[in-house]
């Protein structure tokens, strides 16, 4: 006979609690107890409850190696056993006979009736585990997961994906929070209806003038928002969007100028003033210069019956000398040159010019909303996400640090699934290359997407912008890149002494092939890892990982309302093709490029909602789920919080001193995982 006393925790949240009879079974190197009921007088497991039992173990089982955690809905005299809820419990800590207490993490939903096997909470990489018995359970796990989370090829050339048609299909541990699908909801409900009051979202025809479009910018205020429908047309803002607006990933560094975008120096003289050239100013490494070359071609869709425009547009921009601003030169809005291409100038009419940097903003809004926000943004972090679940157990240090950076990124891309990028809705009906153009840039991006451009510091320095002064992106990201990366080689430097240990790791080789294989579909020339040989190859691609899946995804998701709430600023689409001679544009012209009302308030109601979290928020290295339970890793995990304090108070510092403050890398405002 042994006593054992066994604490337990239930979570917090709305619906944690449970009325169902929960045992448990002790598992040791002797053999295992049959289940131990924890039945106390009362109802026991209440949401936020701690509480306490004691158990008495027939016969010694040893050395304690798992716990089986059992748990049935109570019968009731006359009715039988009730149907099953669900539960969320957080942890279990056993206390044997001759004391010392063994802590073993679950923050897992049991839903209905079933068990669930937990390891205490050491983490171990497979070497470690030597018993059998614990080899086995990590086998089983890792089954009973890939059994449950699977693959499917969503749109041929795309990155794989999770395998379920439905957000209902999904169980509690990948859902949303019942706080925070009600907050979804409730703000999307109110915002439609707002729109649907007004009329806006039924009205299919063009915007009569721009002070008609103030009745939508007053839909939703933020200060981005104010600070784009003021200097919407300034050539000083146009250009500072590429450094610190919604996609700050394409502008480089320009050593010569393309062959297919035949400036001349006649054409910039007066922006570039007297004394120097193009060639003397290339030579400086002061000419910048944003390609959206992989736009050429593309489909472009049809709206209200009406077809729709695209343009794959190439733009020059001119460092100023000392403190000056980054400003426009030229503007060319095809890949090839001609008498049907014009290169549009500062110095062209008012409306030629603004249109013309209105089709980059164009170009920009699709770009960004297909690459760098949906392939780069959602659909790689759902593939770590799913490798994750699938590839490392519960009780991997790599699991345990990685998982909180995939908390809801199923959910909310499931989601997307069934209502953005499918037939009908958002993208389909109100985006001016639709659902076909954004599957074929994805398939073309995916055929250039390499591993450098993935990792922060290799894509500041292949473009080329390591000094260009004032660009925001470029200085928080570093920060917390370098954060991040300390960081996590402090928790590799725990659990991997060698690089042996790492090439000996087979739970995470078959991490790093999953990846490989069902994110990046196998192409080599990616230069994406299939294996990993050494710590520091580790340390890489585990800081690339989160830091995707937390600063990145913040940094290119935070602000698309506060860019495109006055549309002219980030068109949709654009209903009347690119101009092919100059000193025809108008300003009814202008307005009749825009994409139409419904349109416009279709896009900015979805981006809206895609731009606010929801509640239920973790910022970046807050870890109220306490999967590592040894001091080193705890000392790591305060050494980083600490961090990023310092680097949001330099951040927050720097903010005071600018009329447009850059928030959306500021480590409070970063969510810990693709969540929105």
């Amino acid at each position: 006979m042994a006593e054992f006393r066994v604490r337990v925790s239930t979570g917090e949240a709305f619906g944690a609690g449970t009325w169902d009879k929960v045992s448990v079974s002790i598992v040791g190197t002797r053999g295992e107890s049959p289940p131990l009921p924890l039945d106390n007088l009362g109802k026991e497991f209440t949401a936020g409850a701690e509480e306490d039992f004691q158990v008495t173990l027939p016969e010694d089982v040893g050395q304690v190696l798992l716990l089986r955690v059992h748990k049935a809905p109570p019968a009731l005299p006359l009715l039988g056993p009730l149907a099953p809820d669900a539960w969320f419990c957080r942890w279990f800590q056993l206390t044997p006979p001759r004391g010392g207490h063994l802590l073993f993490p679950c923050y897992q939903w049991l839903e209905g009736a079933g068990s669930l096997v937990l390891q205490d909470g050491t983490a171990k990489v497979s070497r470690a585990d030597h018993h059998p018995v614990l080899q086995q359970q990590r086998q089983e796990e890792l089954q009973a997961r890939q059994g449950m989370y699977q693959w499917k090829a969503y749109n041929p050339g795309w990155p794989h994906c999770l395998d379920e048609k439905t957000v209902e299909d999904l169980d509690l541990n990948i859902k949303y929070s019942t706080a925070k699908n009600a907050n979804f909801y409730l703000q999307a409900g109110s915002a439609f209806a707002e729109m649907k009051i007004k009329g806006l979202l039924d009205r299919k025809g063009l915007w009569r003038s721009l002070n008609e479009m103030k009745r939508i910018f007053n839909f939703r205020r933020t200060p981005g928002a104010e600070h784009a429908f003021e200097h919407w047309q300034e050539d000083a803002f146009f250009a500072s969007q590429f450094l610190n607006g919604l996609n700050p990933v394409l502008i480089r560094r320009c050593h010569y100028l393309p062959k297919n975008f035949p400036v001349t120096d006649a054409m910039v003289a007066s922006v570039l003033g007297p004394g120097t050239s193009l060639q003397a100013e290339l030579e400086k490494g002061s000419l910048f210069l944003v390609d959206h070359g992989i736009l050429s071609g593309i489909q472009t869709n049809v709206i209200n019956g009406k077809p729709q425009f695209s343009a794959a547009p190439m733009t020059l921009l001119y460092q100023s000398p000392g403190c000056g601003p980054l400003l426009p030169l030229a503007i060319q809005l095809s890949q090839t040159p001609g008498p049907n291409s014009p290169i549009f100038l500062p110095t062209d009419d008012k409306w030629d010019w603004l249109l013309a940097k209105t089709w980059v903003r164009n170009a920009e809004f699709s770009f960004h909303e297909a690459l760098t926000h949906l392939l780069h943004s959602h659909l790689l972090p759902e593939v770590f996400t799913l490798a994750t679940l699938r590839q490392l157990p519960h009780c991997h240090p790599l699991f345990k640090l990685l998982i909180p950076h995939t908390r809801y990124t199923l959910h909310i891309n499931t989601l997307a699934r069934e209502l953005l990028i499918v037939p009908g809705q958002v993208v389909d009906r109100s985006t001016g290359i639709g659902i076909e153009g954004f599957s074929e840039l994805i398939q073309r991006n995916m055929k250039q997407l390499n591993y450098s451009l993935l990792c922060l510091p290799e894509d500041i320095r292949t473009r080329g912008v390591e000094d260009i002064p004032g660009y925001y992106y470029r200085d928080d990201g570093m920060q917390i890149w370098g954060a991040v990366e300390r960081f996590v080689s402090e928790i590799i430097g725990i659990y991997y002494p060698s690089d042996e240990t790492v090439q000996d790791d087979r739970e995470l080789q078959a991490w790093v092939r999953e990846i490989f294989s069902k994110g990046f579909l196998n192409q080599e020339s990616s230069g994406i890892p299939s294996s990993l040989e050494t710590r520091e190859a580790l340390v890489r691609y585990v800081t690339m990982v989160i830091f995707t899946c937390s600063a990145k995804h913040a940094a290119v998701s935070a602000g698309q309302f506060d860019s495109c709430a006055w549309m002219p600023n980030l068109p949709p689409s654009m209903q009347l093709p690119p101009p092919t001679s100059k000193g025809l544009a108008t300003r009814e012209g202008f307005i009749a490029t825009l994409p139409p009302v419904n349109a416009t308030c279709d896009v900015i109601l979805a981006l809206w909602l895609l731009s606010k979290e929801p509640g239920d928020r973790r910022p970046l290295g807050t870890y109220p789920d306490e999967h590592f339970t040894e001091e080193a890793p705890r000392r790591s995990i305060a050494a980083f919080q600490s961090r990023l304090a310092q680097i949001s108070r330099v951040i927050q510092e720097r903010n005071r001193g600018l009329v447009l403050p850059y928030t959306y890398l500021d480590p409070p405002l970063i969510e810990n995982s693709v969540s929105i």
